[in-house]
């Protein structure tokens, strides 16, 4: 059963070969696919723009004015950038996870659970303010007092609450809480103002200089940033310089402790890799580190990453290794086995398509008239011996085996002028054969 439906294969295989048309589409399958192939790797190394959506968080805070110089340096490295404000970090990363952003920079610390954003680098830390009304002198005199966390989507909002839970002050109880956003603060008149408010951002930051130098608040010192970056891994040991916001009277007076909270930038996962790639050679770039004067240290890229790392990262982390590591050369002989294979499977297919060599078909023969002609003068002479030997030969039918005789002969010499033969004898043995009989016919 098995060699019968092997040689039925065979033969149908072999039909569909001498088949013309059939192969001719079939090849114009083939090279569709192969011109679809080689089109996607030209257009992977074609130089390309890119259009991306990101945010900084309130118009107010300083990540949006880094998304502001992020857009500008950007243009020049094939991307351009749609600033949207947002109310807060985690505003922004459910935006980003639902694919209505690609980009933000974020608060970190908030380790929120985002199926559809990664990581792509940690910029640097933010400062955590906490500016107060002239009585107010240290962390435990906020007890009783009204203090103003940021809007519910900020992420400032659940890093305040972690220092004052880990000081003993607790919402509700210690402290009545307010969520008024920077922008509502300006607005307010000064004695509608909390007693305390909480910010994070670069030192120094242009809502602290204005809550200082225009409402009269000073800072006051966060004591313990080491001990709560023991329990929170994405605290900093980190302290405001004196003098930052003010010199007479000086605002601080020294320099204080606080809490540092990295900033991170994050993006959807669909984002191109190489767009990524682009984005971080900006975001490392001397010149948006002279424009924002602070160090954007590419060192501390993976700091407190809270979300899986971004495929463009890896690329940008990668771009260093040696040109022929063992990897590299690991995927050269992959690529140098998988082109063998390739090429091993054209020649498969274009002997497949050139078909078995077709014989050229044999111009016809008159051999087997020939023989048939000389097994005719055999058939004469032997019924000519039989009559005879019996005796009973009549001349009339002798006179008939002689024009037998001739007529074979003329069939004969008629066909000798174009014929073709494999047995180039045939003709003069015919005719011996004639002559030879008609010898015995006329004795």
């Amino acid at each position: 059963m098995a060699n019968e439906a092997n040689v039925i294969l065979n033969n149908y295989l072999n039909r569909i070969q001498q088949n013309a048309t059939f192969r001719k589409g079939l090849a114009i399958c083939i090279l569709l696919v192969f011109s679809s192939v080689a089109g996607f790797f030209i257009y992977e190394i074609l130089p390309r723009q890119y259009a991306f959506s990101i945010t900084g968080g309130n118009i107010l805070s300083n990540r949006h004015y880094l998304a502001k110089v992020m857009q500008e340096e950007i243009a020049h490295n094939g991307v351009s950038f749609e600033i949207k404000p947002t109310s807060g970090s985690q505003e922004a990363l459910e935006m980003v996870s639902q694919g209505k952003l690609d980009f933000a920079f974020i608060q970190g610390g908030l380790d929120l659970p985002y199926p559809n954003v990664v990581h792509v680098a940690t910029v640097a830390p933010e400062l955590l303010h906490f500016l107060v009304r002239d009585g107010i002198n240290d962390i435990a005199d906020l007890n009783g007092k009204r203090i103003n966390l940021g809007t519910k989507q900020g992420g400032t909002r659940v890093i305040a609450k972690e220092v004052l839970d880990f000081s003993g002050l607790h919402e509700g109880i210690d402290y009545v809480e307010s969520n008024i956003s920077n922008e509502e603060l300006l607005n307010l008149y000064p004695d509608r103002l909390p007693d305390a408010i909480v910010m994070a951002s670069f030192a120094p930051a242009d809502m602290a200089d204005f809550l200082v130098k225009q409402r009269g608040y000073h800072l006051i010192e966060i004591p313990f940033p080491s001990s709560l970056a023991l329990r929170l891994g994405w605290v900093a040991d980190s302290k405001i310089l004196a003098y930052m916001y003010s010199v007479d009277p000086a605002v601080p007076k020294r320099d204080i402790k606080t809490v540092g909270v990295n900033l991170h930038l994050v993006a959807n996962k669909n984002v191109d890799a190489r767009a990524v790639y682009k984005v971080l050679e900006t975001l490392f770039s001397p010149d948006l580190e002279v424009r924002l004067k602070i160090k954007i240290d590419e060192a501390n890229l993976l700091t407190s990453a809270s979300y899986p790392l971004s495929e463009g990262t890896k690329l940008y982390l990668n771009r260093n290794n040696p040109l022929f590591s063992n990897a590299t050369l690991d995927k050269i002989k992959a690529l140098f086995g998988l082109m063998l294979s390739i090429g091993s499977t054209l020649l498969v297919i274009i002997k497949w398509f050139k078909g078995e060599p077709i014989e050229p078909e044999a111009a016809p023969t008159q051999d087997k008239d020939f023989i048939a002609y000389i097994e005719q003068v055999v058939g004469i002479e032997t019924e000519f011996n039989k009559k005879r030997i019996a005796g009973t030969l009549l001349d009339s039918e002798r006179n008939h085996f002689l024009q037998q005789l001739s007529e074979i002969k003329s069939k004969a010499v008629a066909q000798l002028s174009d014929a073709n033969f494999t047995n180039a004898q045939l003709p003069q043995n015919l005719l011996l054969v004639i002559g030879d009989t008609r010898q015995r016919l006329e004795q």
